[in-house]
């Protein structure tokens, strides 16, 4: 499975914003996309204008594909209003455990 982790400071006075443009961009990802299996936006305490996003896709593929899509294309064309830093570490997940599972 492919992963990315994304850290990102956003606008201080955009936050709100910010948030329901994620929301929306993350909503329709695992929604509309088959390949997309997790998308998670969590605040860090210390800062609130710092974020850390989680995503799981099937494969390199499947992220392919959400770059493509429309919603994507509609929060890329708003994110130059929020986001002033962000760094992508994409890798593979090896190891998960989730209560989700268990439930």
């Amino acid at each position: 499975m492919f992963s990315l982790t994304v850290q990102l400071r956003v606008r201080p006075e955009k936050r709100s914003e910010f948030l329901a443009a994620m929301s929306a961009n993350g909503e329709a990802s695992v929604r509309d996309e088959p390949g997309c299996l997790r998308f998670d936006v969590c605040s860090v305490d210390a800062d609130e204008s710092r974020f850390v996003l989680y995503e799981l896709y099937t494969d390199a593929e499947a992220f392919a594909a959400h770059k493509a899509a429309p919603h994507f294309a509609r929060w890329r064309a708003v994110a130059g209003d929020f986001v002033v830093e962000q760094v992508n570490t994409s890798g593979s997940l090896l190891v998960s455990h989730s209560a989700e599972e268990s439930a």
